[in-house]
């Protein structure tokens, strides 16, 4: 039993209609599904992507009417996605400097030219040059960003847990992982932590989970800005077998969970960050063009008696 790489991330915006205008505009990612939260339908559920939302590409938003995230340890703390090359990471510095996004400098963070930013909300990203690694995405053709220079999805993903030994028995034991390396690198706020590297199936930062051990820092109070879930793709002829297997292995969890445009199975892992394995299948092909992908509020089946009534409860963003 072994993911294959990241999946998708889930975080959380206040501002919704800044946030969509930050990721298509700013970063040129395509908006390739606008849904709901299916467990709350007064929250939008944008998921961001390449021009098709090739499973690995996606950062998708909860859209809650929170206060900021307070950053700290037990949670996600940084997110980053790939681009080609170190060109592209230079050429990335000047856009957003253009578009009065503040970074850091170009660096090499284990091994790789790396940029840290933030989006508005403080949401924590950087952009790392992958090499080429992973599946090739498919750019988008309406992207404000140049086709060499898109987004190419995301990885690694950085988590901050106080200890890291009970997380590592369960990313090695549970979820096939392997620690492949270590390295030092600053958090992007004025401190060094110790980070391993995870590796699933594949070489590359597209299948990469990061852990910094940061025990002096105080929990996270989850709010906009922060992560609220990382996901990892497994197999579509796999997911009723790791079902069993997380069960087997006395990991409680959600159950079979039918997100429709793929399958889902909640846990926490012990330092109580929640991970997802999510199939790759269907796809967000299943109810709408893919010309049209993400122009219109699309809802699963299930909700789709209450269109009305969703509908009226959400506000426009564009």
């Amino acid at each position: 039993m072994q993911t294959h790489g990241i999946h998708h991330l889930t975080a959380v915006s206040a501002r919704i209609a800044d946030n969509h205008r930050f990721y298509t505009r700013v970063l040129g990612m395509r908006l390739v599904k606008r849904s709901v939260n299916q467990d709350d339908v007064s929250a939008y559920h944008l998921f961001y992507a390449d021009g098709v939302g090739t499973p690995g590409t996606d950062m998708t938003f909860f859209d809650w009417p929170v206060g900021p995230e307070r950053p700290g340890t037990h949670a996600v703390t940084r997110t980053f996605l790939r681009v080609l090359d170190g060109e592209s990471v230079a050429w990335w510095k000047t856009r957003l400097a253009e578009q009065g996004v503040a970074t850091g400098e170009v660096e090499e963070r284990d091994g790789r030219a790396t940029l840290l930013f933030q989006d508005g909300e403080g949401q924590r990203l950087g952009l790392v040059a992958d090499g080429g690694a992973g599946d090739a995405p498919t750019p988008w053709e309406a992207s404000p960003v140049p086709t060499r220079h898109q987004i190419r999805g995301l990885g690694p993903i950085l988590l901050s847990v106080p200890d890291p030994g009970p997380t590592d028995r369960v990313l090695v034991a549970a979820l096939g992982m392997k620690a492949v390396r270590r390295y030092r690198a600053s958090n992007g706020e004025g401190a060094e932590a110790d980070i391993i590297v995870y590796a699933m199936g594949g070489e590359g930062p597209h299948a990469e989970l990061h852990v910094a051990a940061e025990p002096h820092l105080p929990p996270t109070r989850p709010g906009a800005g922060g992560v609220h879930h990382v996901a990892f793709r497994v197999h579509d002829d796999a997911y009723e077998a790791w079902a069993a297997h997380l069960n087997r292995l006395g990991i409680p969890n959600s159950g079979a969970v039918d997100r429709y445009y793929f399958r889902s199975l909640y846990f926490r892992e012990p330092n109580g960050i929640l991970f997802e394995l999510a199939t790759d299948g269907p796809g967000f092909g299943v109810d709408e063009d893919m010309a049209t992908l993400g122009e219109e509020v699309v809802l699963p089946p299930f909700l789709e008696p209450r269109r009305t009534e969703i509908l009226a409860g959400l506000k426009p963003i564009d």
